[in-house]
C-alpha cells in the first residue's frame, strides 16, 4: 500500500505529522504528491496559455494529477471562452485518465463555442457516463455523436457495447458462457458487464435494519439479481506465491489489524469514493453497525472520506468469493461427507451493494453464486410478493449451530431460524443421541464393508425420532446426507426402486414436498415439487440420481426429474448454459459414489 508521510503546519502554527494512506498503487509517485522541500504556496502571474502548456507537458508524460493542477491554474487566469472550452476538455480527458468521472463529466456539461456539439466533448462523455454506468443516458449520447460525426468508428462501437449493456441492466439477460471465458482470460476478473436489479427493493425489516424483498411472486430458479462488485479484490490462488504479498492495514487507534484483499478492497473503496463522491452514499447507506460517521461531508470544496467508516462498512458488508462458483460446487460434491463440515474459505472478496442488503438466515430461500466479480442471486423456492429474500452467511450443516452463532457474532446479531431454534432448544442428551447416531451411519459409510443397508435404515429412522418438528419446518440437517449416501448403495446394487425411496426421503429431510415422484404410481401422473426446501450442492446430484433411477422404472419421470436437477443447478452455480456439460461430470460422481 502506498503512503506519504510528511510534517506539516496547521493553521493553529502547530506542527503535525500528516500521514496520505489509500494512495492509488503504481499511479502517482509519493514524490508527484509531496516533493522534497515543497512549500504551501504557488507560482503566479502566469497566464493562462502558460498553464496550459504546462499542464500538455505534464499530460504527456502521463504525470495526470499535475496536469489538472495546471489546468485548473489557466482556468483560474480568466481564459477566453474558447480557451476555456479548450481547458475544460483537456482537463476532462485527464480526469478519465485519473478515473475521476464525476468531474470529467461536470467538465463536460459545460456548453460548446459552437452550434455543433464538438466530437471530443460527446465521446469522453460518453465514456464518464459509462464507467458511471448510467447506460441510458451513455446510449443516447453516442446516438447524437454518431449522427454528428458518423465517420466516427470508435463511437460505433461503444455505442454497441453500451447498448449490450443497457439491455442487461433492464432485461437480466445475460451469456454466462461469455461471462466465464472473460473471467477465465480477465486477472483481474473485473468482467465489463452491467448490473440487473430484478424484482426485488430494499425496504425496512424491524429489528433487522432493513432487507431486500420481493415485488411480485417468483418461482424457484428465478433471477433476483446479477450484480457487479463495486469493487472486487482477487487473490490468484493459482498463482505461484500469492501469499508472500499480502496488504496489512493497521488501525492503531482500535488495535487492530486488516490483511490480505480485504485490505486492499478498503483500499480501491476509498479511492473509487473520493474521485466520484457521487457514489459515497452508495457505500456509506450500508450497515455500519454503532460506528459514528463524520457529520462532515467536504472540505474546501473537496470530498471528504470517512475511511474508519469504510473500514467498518466493508468488515460487515464484504462477501468472500470464488472466481467461479461452478468450480466450487465440482469441489463440493466430489467431497467425502467427513469432508463437508468445513464451508470453503475464499481470498478474493469483494462489496455488492445491492446483496449486501440480503439478511441472513439458515433456512434461506436464495442462493448467491460468482463468476469473476459479478454475483448472481437466485430464488430458492417459489416466493411470494413482499416476501424478504435472505441467504446464509455461513452454511448450515449437522451439528454446526455453535460454529454458526460464534461467526454471526461478527454481525451482532444472533439467528433464530427454525433450525438454530431447534438446536437451542432441543435437550442437551437428544442433541448428543442425534450426534452419536450420525457418527454411527458415517462410519458403516466409511467403511466401505458392505455393511447391511437394513441397519442403515434403522439408524436413520432412530435419527428422525430425535426431531420433534416436522422437517418442512426444521430441515433435518443431520439426515440428509446419509440418506442421499443409502440412495447411492441402492443404486450401485440395481435396487432402483429402493433408491428412489430414500433419494426422495433425502429431499423430504430437507423439507421438500413432493407429489407424484414415490412408487408405485399410475403411469402418466406427474411428478411436482409442492414446496422446495433448504438448498444444498449435492442436491443435483440427488435429482440425477432419481432420473438414472426412474428410466428403469417410470421412464415417464426421468425428464422431470432432470429438470428439477437443472433448476437446482442454476440455483447453485447461478446459471445453466453449462448444465449439459457439467452433466457428464456428476454423472460420474454417481457412478464412481
Amino acid at each position: 500500500m502506498t503512503a506519504v508521510m510528511a510534517i506539516v503546519e496547521d493553521e493553529n502554527k502547530d506542527v503535525l505529522m500528516l500521514q496520505l494512506y489509500y494512495q492509488e498503487e503504481n499511479e502517482r509517485a509519493a514524490e508527484e504528491i509531496l516533493e522534497e522541500g515543497m512549500l504551501g504556496f504557488a507560482e503566479h502571474n502566469l497566464a493562462a496559455t502558460a498553464w496550459k502548456t504546462k499542464g500538455n507537458d505534464h499530460f504527456k508524460e502521463s504525470k495526470y494529477h499535475a496536469a489538472i493542477e495546471y489546468y485548473t491554474k489557466a482556468l483560474d487566469c480568466s481564459p477566453t471562452v474558447e480557451e476555456a472550452h479548450t481547458l475544460r476538455l483537456n482537463r476532462s480527458l485527464t480526469f478519465l485518465k485519473t478515473k475521476q468521472f464525476d468531474a470529467a463529466l461536470s467538465d463536460l456539461e459545460f456548453g460548446s463555442t459552437t452550434p455543433k456539439p464538438a466530437e471530443k466533448a460527446l465521446f469522453r462523455k460518453a465514456q464518464a457516463l459509462d464507467n458511471l454506468h448510467r447506460y441510458r443516458e451513455c446510449c443516447e449520447v453516442l446516438k447524437v455523436l454518431r449522427l454528428e460525426y458518423p465517420s466516427n468508428v470508435a463511437a460505433k462501437a461503444q455505442l454497441t457495447r453500451a447498448v449490450n449493456r443497457l439491455a442487461e441492466q433492464e432485461n437480466g439477460k445475460y451469456r454466462f458462457k461469455q461471462l466465464y471465458m472473460e473471467a477465465t482470460k480477465l486477472r483481474p476478473p473485473h468482467l465489463d458487464h452491467s448490473t440487473y436489479v430484478g424484482p426485488v427493493s430494499v425496504r425496512a425489516s424491524g429489528s433487522r435494519g432493513r432487507g431486500l424483498f420481493t415485488t411480485e411472486a417468483v418461482r424457484a430458479g428465478d433471477l433476483l439479481l446479477c450484480e457487479k462488485a463495486f469493487a472486487h479484490a482477487f487473490v490468484d490462488t493459482g498463482k505461484a506465491g500469492h501469499n508472500q504479498d499480502v496488504t496489512i492495514l493497521i488501525n492503531s487507534e482500535t488495535d487492530s489489524m486488516t490483511m490480505g484483499a480485504q485490505a486492499e478492497l478498503i483500499r480501491m473503496i476509498v479511492q473509487k469514493l473520493y474521485r466520484n463522491p457521487s457514489l459515497i452514499s452508495v457505500i456509506t447507506d450500508l450497515h455500519h453497525g454503532s460506528y459514528k460517521p463524520v457529520d462532515a461531508f467536504d472540505v474546501d470544496g473537496t470530498a471528504l472520506v470517512d475511511t474508519f467508516l469504510v473500514e467498518r462498512i466493508v468488515s460487515l458488508n464484504c462477501f468472500g468469493c470464488p472466481l467461479f462458483s461452478r468450480e466450487s460446487h465440482l469441489r463440493a460434491v466430489d467431497d467425502d461427507m467427513s469432508q463437508k463440515m468445513n464451508e470453503e474459505q475464499f481470498h478474493s472478496c469483494g462489496i455488492w451493494t445491492m446483496a449486501s442488503y440480503i439478511n441472513h438466515c439458515c433456512y434461506s430461500n436464495a442462493r448467491r453464486a460468482f463468476i469473476g466479480d459479478m454475483m448472481v442471486v437466485r430464488a430458492t423456492r417459489d416466493l411470494a410478493p413482499d416476501t424478504e429474500i435472505t441467504f446464509w452467511y455461513q452454511m448450515p450443516v449437522a451439528n454446526g449451530y455453535g460454529k454458526r452463532q460464534k461467526k454471526f457474532r461478527q454481525w451482532d446479531f444472533e439467528c433464530n431460524c427454525t433450525i438454530c431454534q431447534d438446536d437451542r432448544t432441543m435437550k442437551e442428551n437428544v442433541l448428543a443421541k442425534r450426534r452419536s447416531l450420525r457418527a454411527d451411519v458415517l462410519k458403516y459409510f466409511q467403511s466401505r464393508k458392505g455393511t447391511g443397508a437394513a441397519k442403515i435404515e434403522i439408524i436413520l429412522a432412530t435419527m428422525a425420532d430425535t426431531y420433534n418438528r416436522p422437517a418442512i419446518e426444521v430441515p433435518r440437517l443431520s439426515i440428509w446426507e446419509p440418506q442421499l449416501a443409502l440412495a447411492k448403495m441402492y443404486t450401485q446394487q440395481k435396487q432402483p426402486v429402493k433408491a428412489i425411496d430414500s433419494a426422495l426421503r433425502a429431499l423430504a429431510s430437507l423439507g421438500y414436498v413432493i407429489d407424484g415422484g414415490n412408487l408405485p404410481r399410475t403411469t402418466g401422473t406427474p411428478m411436482v415439487v409442492k414446496q422446495w426446501g433448504l438448498m444444498m450442492d449435492y442436491l443435483i446430484d440427488c435429482w440425477m440420481l432419481l432420473s438414472s433411477a426412474y428410466r428403469l422404472v417410470a421412464p415417464d419421470l426421468e425428464a422431470q426429474a432432470e429438470e428439477y436437477a437443472r433448476i437446482s443447478y442454476r440455483i447453485c452455480v447461478g446459471e445453466d448454459e453449462t448444465f449439459d456439460e457439467t452433466y457428464g461430470k456428476l454423472s460420474d460422481l454417481n457412478a464412481g459414489s
